[in-house]
């Protein structure tokens, strides 16, 4: 089954190492929260659900680095991520990681491809 892709927000509104933006899509058959970022120049988007416990990272709505914005970060218990993959960096993530999203930046606009049925 073919991905589709999804309109998620103007490019512009994403700032290197800055707010994300939250969205929600088709994972697994069911609605489910997801996020896109900004890291290095390149916009980076994940299932917003930390490795270790299947929270969201965010606690204030958009706010996924960490305060030298060089890290995701999961706000209930610390665990770090790359931005440009996912992969845990420290914490009780331990070798898990995010689940990473396609993503295509286009005539100034931001696009996640559906996962479909995964």
């Amino acid at each position: 089954m073919a991905a589709s892709e999804r309109l998620v927000c103007r490019s512009d509104d994403l700032l290197d190492g800055g707010a994300g933006v939250r969205f929600e899509l088709m994972f697994g058959g069911k609605a489910t929260p997801a996020f896109v970022v900004r890291y290095l120049g390149a916009s980076r988007a994940y299932l917003n659900r930390c490795a270790h416990l299947p929270n969201q990272l965010d606690d204030t709505p958009g706010q996924f680095f960490d305060s030298s914005r060089t890290l995701l970060i999961c706000a209930l218990h610390g665990a770090a991520y790359h931005p440009d993959t996912g992969k845990c960096y420290l914490g009780p993530c331990s070798r898990g990681g995010l689940i990473q999203l396609s993503v295509t930046e286009r005539d100034g606009q931001v696009f996640v491809a559906e996962p479909g049925q995964v």
